[in-house]
């Protein structure tokens, strides 16, 4: 079996064991933790952090997450309507007039976080080169139409949701969505996730492992190859180029589970906590396909919230169990990567409640 480094508490010995199997099984590198009331119980990591697997995941080993980056995106979101820097509930146009073009004066910020503003993409194609310019991009969306009457129905905004929230968090407090989030979440906490990676932190960056069927799916702007790139790593992509590991992507959203307060660094009020369980939209989502509840920026289920990244990456925030389960890994699955994280989800609720 897979050798496992790190701490895991004794009751919580399944999620090692799940990441050990993983391990043994398709996953090349990865890290799991499980946090409850705020406390890390479980922080393990194993595996390698490169294809050849001649370089060891160590503890603190981070990697592009690709969408579970969201969820950081949405927290940022969260804080500032808590602190009274952002309405959720106002019109976009407010903080960004140029929005307001092609019929868009009634998208409100709360349609940004639950998808439903009628923008999942470009009109147009879009090269990942033209993702690195934040103003182009930023105008081909304030010059576009909806594709439906915004609020009314849901598709997933896979790239665009972190350029539309971090757009209107950028105009309502002056800082970019990464710079934001590093002083108003990451440094407090003391967490090593990051939204635009500094060149410092290159050398302990996991290399992504393409899909045996290939650098990505038909129709995919970004392939597993770009986000290995010193250009993407620099880049503001927040949707989906966050780098960080469990531990960071644990103990960030950590915050939600414990009522806003976490190792004695409050971010939030617990009314504005529970604002991530407004429910945005159920239904069939027009992107994915498939049925789904939105909330303020996360997929809800109960009184949980939770998001992943293209080929396996996870976070869940359950409130009423003040626990929260992380998983980040390099190797990327196209239609079985979730199997992994769902293990480590699944042993973690067995050992909680045994």
């Amino acid at each position: 079996m897979a050798e496992i480094q790190g701490r895991c508490e004794s009751r919580f010995g399944a999620v090692a064991e799940a990441l050990a199997e993983s391990l043994d099984g398709e996953d090349v590198g990865a890290s799991a933790a499980v946090y409850v009331d705020g406390a890390a119980v479980v922080d393990i990591w194993g595996g390698y952090a490169d294809a050849r697997r001649t370089v060891a995941w160590e503890r603190d080993t981070i990697v592009n997450v690709w969408s579970t980056s969201k969820t950081m995106v949405a927290l940022c979101a969260l804080i500032a309507a808590d602190r009274g820097q952002l309405d959720l509930d106002a019109p976009v146009a407010e903080y960004w007039p140029e929005f307001a073009a092609a019929g868009k004066q009634r998208v409100l910020v709360r349609h940004l976080l639950g998808h439903t503003a009628g923008l999942p993409d470009w009109d147009g194609p879009i090269t990942v080169q033209e993702l690195y310019t934040w103003p182009e991009t930023m105008a081909r969306l304030a010059a576009q139409a909806p594709r439906w009457e915004p609020g009314t129905s849901a598709g997933y905004h896979s790239i665009t949701f972190g350029y539309l929230v971090g757009e209107v968090i950028a105009r309502a407090t002056g800082r970019s969505v990464g710079q934001f989030f590093a002083e108003e979440v990451a440094r407090p906490l003391g967490a090593d996730f990051h939204i635009g990676l500094a060149a410092e932190h290159d050398w302990r960056v996991a290399e992504l492992i393409a899909a045996p069927q290939g650098d990505k799916p038909a129709g995919f702007t970004v392939g597993v190859s770009d986000a290995n790139t010193p250009a993407w790593r620099r880049a503001e992509i927040p949707a989906i180029n966050g780098h960080g590991n469990a531990r960071s992507v644990g103990l960030v959203q950590s915050v939600l589970a414990c009522g806003g307060t976490v190792n004695g660094v409050r971010l939030l009020s617990r009314a504005g906590c529970e604002r991530v369980l407004e429910e945005q939209f159920r239904g069939i989502d027009r992107v994915l396909g498939s049925p789904i509840r939105w909330g303020m920026g996360y997929r809800l289920e109960g009184r949980s919230c939770s998001w992943g990244g293209w080929g396996g990456s996870l976070v869940l925030v359950d409130l009423d169990h003040r626990m929260t389960v992380s998983y980040t890994m390099n190797q990327v699955l196209w239609d079985s990567g979730y199997d992994r994280s769902l293990s480590i989800l699944m042993a973690a609720y067995e050992s909680l409640t045994a």
